[in-house]
This record gives C-alpha cells, sequence and structure tokens, in this order.
C-alpha cells in the first residue's frame, strides 16, 4: 500500500489548545511525498482504554479534562516554567501573544490565558468530585476514593495559586484560603480517606480504600504516594518541614506495595518500530516502557491517567513537540505542531551513557518510516534535511524551527492519531525511591543517607552509582528521572533554584513561586477573591 501525505508547510489555527493562533502565517508551499509502505498492526497491543465504567468514572475522567498531558494548562504551565523546556517564538508562529515567552521567563501576570484556564480546568474537576460525593451513591470505598481524587486536583491549586477557596459542596461558594488552610485540608482528606491520622506507624487495617492493583484507581499505595508528594513540599506550602512523613509515605509504598522498578526484563513491543531501520528496537524495556504507549498494567505504575487514542483523548505531545515533517517518522494521521523542546543545559545533564537520555529526547537527522532522510522545504539554513540540534538561537522572534531537543519520553507508535495512548503516570514506584531519599536526608541533614535509592535509580538507567552527593546533585538526578512528569517547578521552587537566571531567562523575584490568581476570577468573586503578592 502506498500513502500519499501532503504536507502544508504552515501551522494550523488552533482554539484554546491548539498550537498556535497566528492566522496571518505565511504559506511556504504545498509538498506532496510519497509515504511507502503500510500502518503497521500490533496484535498485542493494549492502549488501556479510558478506564473502567464505574460508579467514580465521571470523577476520574476529569484527569484528561484539566490539562493534564496536552498543549495549554495544567501540564504546559507546570513544565515551560522550569528549566526544563521552551515554547519558542518561531517568526509569527507560536507567538501567541507572548504567553509562552512570559511563561519562560517568569513574566506572567493575572491576565495569562494558560494561568486562567488552568485555574478553572481544576475547580470544574473539584466540581465533578463534589457532585459524585452529594450523590448519595458510593459507597465507603468510593468515597474514599473520590475525596483523595478531590484532594489531588487541589493539590494542584494549592502547589500553583496557593491561598485559593475549599468549596466541597456542588454550586456552594467558599471565602478565600490561606496556603497553609489549603495544606491542612489536602492533608487531612488524603488522612481521611486512608483512615488513618499519621503516616508515622500507620495503621491500615480500617482504610476503607483497597490494596489491590488498580492504576487506573486510587488504592492506599496511591493515596500514600500523593501524601508522600505534598509532604516533601510541605515546607514551602505551610511552613513547617514535614520530612520523617513524606519519607515513611514513601517507604510504606516502597515495602507493602507489591511494585517493582521496570527495570532489564520489564519490556513492551515497540509501537513506534519501522521494520526498515535497524536501529529502532524491536522492544522497548526498563524506564523506556514505563511511558510507552502500551504501558497499562507496568509494574511500576501505582496510580496513571488512562489515554486512550480514541475514547480517551487529551494526550498529545507528539502534536506539541515534533516538527512538522516529523510526520512520515511515525505515520501521523495528522501534521504536528513544531512547539515544544527542551532546553539545551537541561539535555547536557545527562551523561551519555544514561538510558534516560536516549528514551526523554528526540535528537539528530530524522528519518522516514523507509529510513529514508526527512526534508524540511521550509528550512532557511540552506539544508533541507530535518536535523533537531540540541541547540536554540534564541528563544523569540525568530527560533529555529529545527532547534532543540524533541520530546520524547512519552513515545509514539505507528499510525498515530493527534492523541495518544499512553498513560500517565501520577505515581509510580520511582519517585517514591526519591522521595525517601530526599525525606530521610533532609531530616537527618545528611545527604549521603540519600545515596542508597539514588544509587537504585541510576543502576536502572545504567550509570554508575555515586559515592557522595550534595543537595544540587540530587536535584539534578531528580531532574533527570522525572522529566516531563510535572515535578521540576515545585523542585525548583523547594532547592531554592526557580528564580535563578537560566537560558534567555534573567533572575526574578521570589513572588513568582506563585502565579497569579486570575484576574477574571478575582473580578467575577464580588471581593471574595484578592490577589497574591507582587501581582
Amino acid at each position: 500500500m502506498k500513502n500519499i501525505f501532503k504536507i502544508t508547510l504552515m501551522c494550523t489555527a488552533l482554539v484554546v489548545v491548539g498550537a498556535c493562533t497566528d492566522l496571518d502565517e505565511v504559506l511556504v508551499g504545498d509538498v506532496t511525498e510519497q509515504f511507502n509502505g503500510t500502518e503497521p498492526s500490533f496484535g498485542t497491543f493494549d492502549g488501556g482504554g479510558p478506564g473502567p465504567a464505574d460508579a467514580v468514572a465521571s470523577a476520574y475522567n476529569q484527569l484528561r479534562e484539566s490539562g493534564s498531558a496536552n498543549h495549554g494548562g495544567y501540564w504546559s504551565v507546570q513544565s515551560v516554567s522550569s528549566d526544563e523546556m521552551a515554547v519558542t517564538q518561531k517568526g509569527g508562529d507560536w507567538y501567541d501573544g507572548g504567553i509562552w515567552i512570559d511563561m519562560h521567563r517568569h513574566t506572567y501576570g493575572p491576565t495569562n490565558g494558560p494561568v486562567t484556564g488552568t485555574w478553572t480546568a481544576q475547580y470544574a474537576a473539584i466540581g465533578a468530585c463534589n457532585t459524585s460525593l452529594a450523590s448519595g451513591d458510593l459507597d465507603a470505598n468510593q468515597t474514599a476514593q473520590v475525596r483523595a481524587l478531590r484532594a489531588f486536583f487541589y493539590m494542584r491549586l494549592l502547589d500553583l495559586y496557593g491561598r485559593v477557596k475549599i468549596v466541597t459542596t456542588p454550586g456552594a461558594d467558599a471565602p478565600q484560603s490561606t496556603r497553609a488552610q489549603v495544606f491542612n485540608f489536602v492533608e487531612s482528606e488524603l488522612l481521611g480517606a486512608l483512615g488513618i491520622t499519621n503516616v508515622i506507624g500507620m495503621d491500615l487495617s480500617s482504610s476503607p480504600l483497597a490494596t489491590e492493583h488498580s492504576q487506573y484507581r486510587i488504592n492506599q499505595y496511591a493515596a500514600l504516594g500523593l501524601l508522600a508528594k505534598l509532604y516533601l513540599n510541605a515546607e514551602v506550602y505551610s511552613g513547617t518541614p514535614r520530612w520523617a512523613e513524606a519519607a515513611a509515605a514513601a517507604d510504606y509504598v516502597i515495602n507493602n506495595g507489591g511494585y517493582t522498578l521496570c527495570d532489564s526484563g520489564c519490556s513492551v513491543p515497540n509501537p513506534g518500530k519501522r521494520p526498515a531501520v535497524a536501529t529502532d528496537p524491536d522492544n522497548l524495556e526498563g524506564y523506556a516502557a514505563v511511558f510507552a504507549p502500551n504501558n497499562k498494567d507496568n509494574p511500576e505504575i501505582i496510580w496513571s491517567i488512562a489515554y486512550d487514542n480514541v475514547s480517551g483523548a487529551n494526550m498529545n505531545f507528539a502534536q506539541m513537540t515534533l516538527h512538522y515533517s516529523s510526520q512520515f517518522t511515525w505515520n501521523l494521521q495528522n501534521q504536528p505542531w513544531n512547539g515544544y523542546s527542551a532546553l539545551e543545559d537541561f539535555y547536557n545533564s545527562y551523561d551519555d551513557a544514561d538510558k534516560r537520555k536516549e528514551a526523554n529526547f528526540i535528537v539528530g537527522p530524522q528519518y522516514d518510516y523507509d529510513g529514508s532522510a526527512i526534508l524540511d522545504y521550509a528550512a532557511t539554513d540552506g539544508n533541507l534535511e530535518l536535523n533537531y540540534t540540541t541547540s536554540i538561537n534564541e528563544l523569540e522572534p525568530n527560533a529555529s524551527r529545527k532547534g532543540g531537543a524533541r520530546l520524547g519520553k512519552f513515545s509514539f507508535r505507528q499510525g498515530q492519531r493527534d492523541n495518544m495512548d499512553n498513560d500517565f503516570p501520577i505515581v509510580r514506584l520511582g519517585e517514591m525511591y526519591l522521595i525517601r531519599a530526599e525525606g530521610e536526608a533532609r531530616n537527618a541533614g545528611n545527604w549521603s543517607l540519600a545515596l542508597t535509592d539514588v544509587n537504585t535509580i541510576r543502576a536502572r538507567a545504567g550509570v554508575p552509582a555515586l559515592a557522595s552527593i550534595t543537595a544540587d546533585e540530587f536535584l539534578a538526578e531528580r531532574g533527570r528521572e522525572m522529566f516531563m512528569e510535572v515535578t521540576r517547578r515545585s523542585d525548583l521552587i523547594r532547592f531554592g533554584k526557580f528564580n535563578d537566571a537560566w537560558w534567555e531567562k534573567p533572575a526574578d523575584a521570589p513572588f513568582h513561586n506563585l502565579f497569579p490568581i486570575p484576574q477574571e476570577q478575582i473580578d467575577a468573586s464580588g471581593g471574595t477573591l484578592t490577589q497574591n503578592p507582587g501581582y
């Protein structure tokens, strides 16, 4: 079978979550290429579907609707504001009123669209949880799950905006709470869902949450994982460190959950394989398998968001990051948008032997399904071959369309639609090792206590064990492991690095550690919402 793809070398204008909004982009030209081959069929492929259809499904579905892994919302504001990546302005392409430049440089204000949209999406999710809880149709286990799920959405608001309203009844309003009060609410809800009052010496024998592994539903270990994440940032959120509790919650998951790191021998068939390209592996193994399109039931994942290309939409990393012509590598249904790319310094923080480097990034010359060089007919540098450089010439106004390593951690499949099949981990065992390591080290004031767990993670990555470690080295290791998993902004804040200068971003003031309360929310609140300091 011979498929013919027509590439229009311009950015398609999209609404709300589209790649760009410049309707005046100049049409460079149409290129018609022949694609030889057929869309592969993987008999064992299972993207997982949209998750269970049960009494709590409507609440869980909000995980996909709240910007968790698509352009323009929660994932974007967390990631682009960090030193992981940028959305560069490529002429008239991706300017979008400067919102992504502001996000990168921390010059965002209360009218920034993604900041506003992220707030609205989290409250929509909380509303769905409140409706589910008020229905009277849930048993004790389901009630505990939705309480924990609602607490997770409040964790996002706590992290991003700090001072928010704690609304627990459908259609109700509430006064604005302090950040410490929001922290206390989230903690109490997660502890209540678990049926305990403290994670130190906990007894979960009466917990309404189950222990069975259910990747798309919250069990005891998922709730404890959320508590571990909450306690890790407790000093930032509440002013009081809770390192011992962070370590204890993570330790319980590691020792009692029955989950295992996906290492050698843990593999799935590679859905992105090009039969004519010998360097494409038949299988994805270890770290790469955790984030693959067929990562359902991965033994490392404790709780994840169920995405599916047909019935569970809103993960579109391939569209967000790939150059238009990379459509030919994966036989994509539609042309990508060429937006997001990794910062060179972050890419260079990996050792070349680190397996995570190959899994996380797409760099170098690009080839189509048949192994032929892909051409970029809009190239302005005289070189038509598509080659992703690790360097980016500038953030704006004329960034290279081929600049920057592309985001490949959540890998792509052949014949992929705009929406992806990869499930997105919220709690996974690899991070639990890192939380236990940091909690124990900080609690004792001795970073050497982190070495055992850090070296467990490094061994999986195929890099040598460390003999010693500092706080900065730990932060770098955590960054390498957790790339694209929306932890980097919070990690930089916790380590006092978020306001540092990095590529195309000057040092900025600490008030940017919280996003502004959206102005439209303040205007509509009748005086019950006030702005965060500095804005």
